[in-house]
């Protein structure tokens, strides 16, 4: 006898769960904010640091392979589907180059990523119709746009919340996430609430929809599901070791790419909850 989970009628309450898992680590970050940060954070840790330099890298690279898999699916014909994707590759490499040689580390996981993300697509599918991965690729496309671009831009804009790593040496000017201290420039780059790194951690989150009809022993369905679980996790803890941002930076971009995912999920694989 198999296991198998059937997404379809547990969705709610995996909706359920993640909301309610979300609001009880809000209230306990809301008062454990700073001595969370006081007792992990740690600028010279190596891997923390790692993820601070490349932990958008993946984001980045499944972002351009789901736009080349959109437009791509317009064209009948296999080898026009990949055109976009050969841009992709084009872009992401002259990026890298440069990003090489000016030795910009931003750079380098932006290019890299691109350039490494569309790579490994176009290798392991590129006999394949990509007409059949447009669904996925319209889950990741939105998930992008809820979460790094808008509830992240927005958040950091209308919040305002000073980082661990610009308080002020008494930390007077620390405020928890329920009581930010208000709208900042666009320009700013101090803000903490929410985090953009974490929420670029999770853009690998559509693929546990992929393998979601496997069964729960299946080797495949196992080890993407603990690489993209621990993937994330790992870039919303070096945020709060590195200072970048605290726990309840972490927790909400974390709960919004959750909760974006089962609705999206909702959306486009089943008709309603």
């Amino acid at each position: 006898m198999t296991l198998k989970i059937d997404w379809d009628s547990n969705i709610t309450k995996l909706l359920i769960v993640v909301i309610i898992i979300w609001i009880i680590l809000a209230i306990i970050f809301g008062f454990t904010d700073l001595e969370i940060s006081k007792a992990l954070v740690n600028r010279e840790c190596l891997w923390a640091n790692i993820g601070k330099d490349y932990g958008e890298a993946p984001g980045y690279g499944i972002i351009a392979v789901a736009i080349s898999i959109l437009v791509g699916s317009y064209q009948d014909e296999l080898k026009k589907q990949k055109i976009a994707a050969y841009v992709f590759l084009i872009i992401g490499a002259v990026i890298l180059i440069l990003a090489i040689i000016f030795g910009s580390i931003w750079f380098m996981a932006f290019g890299g990523g691109i350039t490494l993300g569309v790579l490994l697509f176009l290798v392991f599918t590129y006999n394949r119709d990509w007409r059949e991965f447009k669904k996925i690729a319209i889950v990741i496309i939105l998930l992008s746009i809820i979460n790094p671009l808008i509830f992240v831009q927005i958040g950091k804009i209308l919040c305002g919340r000073v980082r661990y790593n610009d308080l002020s040496s008494d930390y007077s000017n620390y405020t928890p996430w329920f009581l930010p201290p208000g709208p900042i420039s666009w320009l700013q780059d101090n803000a903490s609430f929410p985090s953009g790194h974490t929420a670029m951690g999770w853009m690998l989150l559509p693929l546990l929809i992929v393998v979601k009809d496997r069964k729960v022993s299946d080797p495949i369905r196992i080890i993407i599901t603990i690489l993209i679980i621990s993937w994330g996790l790992f870039i919303g803890i070096s945020r709060i070791v590195v200072g970048e941002h605290f726990a309840s930076d972490v927790l909400f971009s974390t709960g919004v790419a959750f909760v974006a995912i089962i609705l999206l999920y909702n959306k486009f694989y089943k008709s309603k909850i």
